[in-house]
């Protein structure tokens, strides 16, 4: 009889310390600003956002052919009608979302591909043919078969146009968002009206950022920010006769008081070092603000060693709170297991006030355990969210969907890394399965319920600490047997046999047969040794019974 083949599994990547942040931004509003303010700075966003405009447009009709002189011109054109930093603000960001929407446009290809990969094969199996794990089955009928033939062609023909405009060098770009500009057609579900839709559209689509410099007066020329907070703009050439200060520069009324990372940003500014900053109106609550940003170095923050000689926290990331748990250096879980909720419904906002409220409950708690890292997984659902792969599992689809795994990142590492904590990232291939396989079901107590991702909290946990998963077999009770001896569950990775399994079944069952005659022999021999030496005592014996005449035929 054939061996079932055993499932193959993928290789698991080694864990390791993530990077820290390579920037930082800070926001603060601008406050008490007066009517002038506020005119002075619609009309400067508006200028500057129309050229921002022409030059995206410039730039996309360059394509793959654009080259420094193409660059070069487009920044000499803008200068005359602003001011050669606003016009190196502007290329800037011109490029910055080319590339990205070309690193769009590759992944939206990827995606198809995937799609059509997925139709392909479940089109060229019979009808009703079941899948695997690894592959779905053919279709259920003849009509979803249909159905999807036509979708097929869909997916085909969209690749095509894909292909065909990656190649070209065209991208579609919408200054203001897509999702915003298709809101219009939308404006009753949205509970806008068209005066307020306008507004926000408008807005958005105002340009009022600029670069810093390295060596200028604090870190900044065309937004200066003072060390006392005051906030003056370089007046691009046409509105120079709106300034209220020299050398055409506009002097707002509000004064900036960065109530976070004020010290790092005052250091930075006194060094003249350079710091970006940006300035934005949130239309719905008729708010200035502005964005203060620098770059940083990126450094790891300690050795991976470093980090699991404390223990760790292990954290599951799930579409609707954290699953964590604390393990010591050896792997071994302490205390109980602990959630922290979050609700990623409603607003962008509000979601996104909903992860950094979860992460800085998890950061407290790791912190008052005394660990010095946190283990999660390392996860990216990008090509996992498709229809062709899930097919009717739509609640499956909208669950990886509504992980946060790119917020969940950087705010994390950012975040820990002002704690003074480390992220240890590790491979996501089984942990929920085996951490509910081998530690769900021993710890639950009356006291204590745990679910699938408590243990899979476990299993990452262990993972980053670089233990096994799988806990050690159970030691047998003292009637068999292969007598209960110490087993540790923390045995090098190298130690052959260091879980300690019995044997197969088929093994001890001829164990059994060979045990059974010896220990019938050895019963034989000690009952006849005993007859004799009572018989030698003078004790009354009985005789075993007179053997048959088939018995001694066998013998």
């Amino acid at each position: 009889m054939s061996e079932p083949k055993k499932k193959q599994l993928r290789t698991i990547d080694a864990p390791f310390v993530a990077l820290g942040p390579s920037g930082v931004a800070i926001r603060d509003r601008l406050k008490y600003l007066t009517s002038e303010d506020d005119k002075v700075l619609r009309r400067i966003g508006e200028h500057l956002g129309s050229l921002a405009s022409r030059d995206l447009a410039a730039r996309c009709r360059d394509g793959s052919g654009h080259s420094t002189d193409a660059w070069a011109a487009r920044k000499q054109g803008l200068t005359a009608a602003s001011s050669s930093r606003w016009a190196g603000s502007i290329t800037k960001a011109t490029h910055d979302q080319w590339a990205l929407s070309r690193r769009c446009q590759l992944a939206h290809s990827q995606n198809l591909e995937a799609g059509i990969r997925t139709l392909t094969h479940r089109l060229s199996l019979p009808l009703g043919e079941k899948g695997g794990k690894r592959a779905a089955g053919g279709y259920r009928s003849k009509s979803e078969w249909f159905r999807k033939t036509r979708r097929l062609t869909t997916l085909e023909h969209r690749l095509d146009t894909a292909r065909a405009e990656r190649e070209a060098g065209v991208v579609h770009i919408v200054r203001g968002g897509r999702r915003l500009l298709n809101t219009r057609h939308n404006l009753a579900a949205a509970q806008l009206t068209e005066p307020k839709w306008r507004e926000r559209w408008e807005a958005s689509r105002w340009f009022l950022a600029a670069d810093g410099e390295s060596g200028k007066r604090f870190g900044n020329e065309t937004i200066r920010v003072t060390a006392s907070g005051e906030v003056s703009i370089k007046l691009p050439a046409p509105l120079a006769h709106l300034a209220n200060a020299k050398h055409g520069r506009y002097t707002l009324a509000a004064n900036i008081a960065f109530a976070h990372r004020a010290g790092e940003w005052r250091d930075r500014i006194t060094g003249n070092r350079a710091v970006a900053y940006r300035i934005h109106l949130d239309v719905g609550r008729g708010r200035w603000y502005l964005t203060a940003s620098w770059q940083r170095p990126v450094v790891q923050t300690i050795p991976l060693d470093a980090a699991r000689a404390k223990g760790m926290i292990g954290v599951d990331t799930n579409a609707d709170h954290f699953a964590a748990y604390r393990l010591d250096q050896h792997g071994n879980p302490i205390g109980e297991p602990h959630r922290f909720p979050y609700d990623l419904s409603g607003s962008a906002d509000h979601r996104d006030a909903q992860i950094r409220h979860a992460i800085t409950q998890v950061l407290h708690w790791a912190k008052s355990c005394g660990v010095a890292a946190i283990g999660i997984e390392d996860l990216d659902f990008t090509a996992e969210k498709t229809r062709e792969k899930h097919g009717r599992r739509k609640r499956f689809r909208q669950l990886i969907s509504g992980i946060p795994t790119a917020k969940l990142k950087a705010r994390l590492v950012s975040m820990a890394a002002e704690t003074g904590l480390s992220i240890v990232a590790v491979d996501p291939a089984y942990t929920s399965q085996w951490g509910d396989q081998h530690w769900r079901k021993p710890l639950v107590t009356p006291r204590r319920e745990m679910s699938r991702h408590d243990a899979a909290g476990i299993a990452i946990g262990r993972r980053a600490l670089g233990h096994p998963i799988r806990r050690r077999t159970t030691p047998p009770p003292h009637d068999q047997s292969d007598r209960a001896g110490h087993r540790t569950v923390q045995a090098d990775r190298r130690s052959r046999g260091r879980d300690g399994n019995r044997p197969p079944v088929t093994d001890r069952a001829h164990d059994a047969h060979r045990r059974a005659r010896e220990q019938q022999g050895t019963r034989e021999t000690s009952t006849s040794k005993t007859v004799r030496d009572a018989r030698s005592a003078g004790q009354r014996v009985q005789d075993p019974l007179p053997l048959t005449d088939q018995e001694r035929s066998r013998t």
